[in-house]
């Protein structure tokens, strides 16, 4: 469990850096547009912080973390989720300093969209497993 809290803090201070870093860096480049970095600091506080401290609660009422396809769960999530804020970071500050984008970013993030869908699915298998055992 003390896993869980950690990656969550992880998350949360790394959803802070990167509220400071799109606040310094519009303020750098003057730039007013729209940019991805506007929103990886609430994804990164959503889907990072609060998303792992919803496990953690699932964790302690289920035991998640003992059932088979756990570990699988949380490796495609990390993967999908460090994926898709690494392209929203990239992204976003292409913006700002005003480089094209490359449709190999999309690519990337959408790579990224389909291992936290993969994630999400283990997580609910297990879920199904674990409230399954709990039933009987």
């Amino acid at each position: 469990m003390k896993k869980l809290v950690r990656v969550s803090m992880i998350y949360m201070i790394t959803g802070l850096f990167f509220g400071v870093f799109y606040r310094e860096m519009t303020k750098i480049f003057d730039y007013e547009g729209p940019t991805q970095l506007a929103g990886l600091h609430t994804h990164t506080f959503t889907l990072g912080m609060l998303f792992f401290l919803i496990v953690l609660l699932l964790e302690k009422n289920f035991h998640i973390t003992q059932e088979k396809n756990y570990k699988k769960f949380y490796a495609f999530y990390q993967t999908g989720l460090g994926m898709t804020l690494t392209i929203m970071l990239v992204h976003g500050t292409m913006s700002v300093m005003g480089y094209e984008s490359s449709p190999a970013l999309s690519g990337i993030a959408g790579l990224g969209h389909i291992s936290l869908t993969i994630g999400l699915g283990f997580l609910f298998n297990v879920l199904f497993s674990a409230v399954s055992k709990l039933e009987k």
